[in-house]
């Protein structure tokens, strides 16, 4: 039994030095990181806008984690079909707003300038963030 538990120890110990050689390579490196979130009515423009982005952030050679699909916005509006009487003659109405999330690893300023003249469609709302 003795030598199992020896053979645990060797493993732990291994383990724990390419944790440590991995936090400081990480605390070393710092990692800028462009979160591009995209938001649309249409899902259909909002894939293209989205491919178009991806397409430009990977022809200058950058990582691009995504497009991760966020949970889609729906409001509901309920309307009254006559002004005066007859409530319980009454219309629903949805509007729903598709979002996507794109995460880009050490941008460079070309990627920068690149996505900054990137022409897309109306009706395609665009967040960006530096973290």
């Amino acid at each position: 039994m003795t030598p199992a538990k020896d053979t645990t120890k060797k493993k732990r110990e291994k383990v724990s030095t390419k944790s440590k050689v991995l936090k400081s390579a990480v605390k070393s490196e710092p990692i800028a990181k462009l979160r591009i979130r995209i938001s649309a009515y249409e899902s259909k423009i909002l894939d293209a806008s989205v491919r178009q982005i991806v397409d430009t952030a990977l022809r200058y050679d950058v990582k691009v984690l995504g497009p991760i699909p966020l949970p889609t916005e729906i409001k509901k509006y309920t309307v009254n079909r006559a002004s005066f009487v007859y409530k319980n003659a009454r219309e629903q109405f949805e509007m729903r707003m598709h979002k996507r999330l794109i995460d880009i690893i050490n941008p460079s300023p070309k990627v920068m300038e690149a996505l900054t003249n990137l022409s897309l469609p109306s009706g395609v709302k665009i967040d960006v963030k530096m973290m």
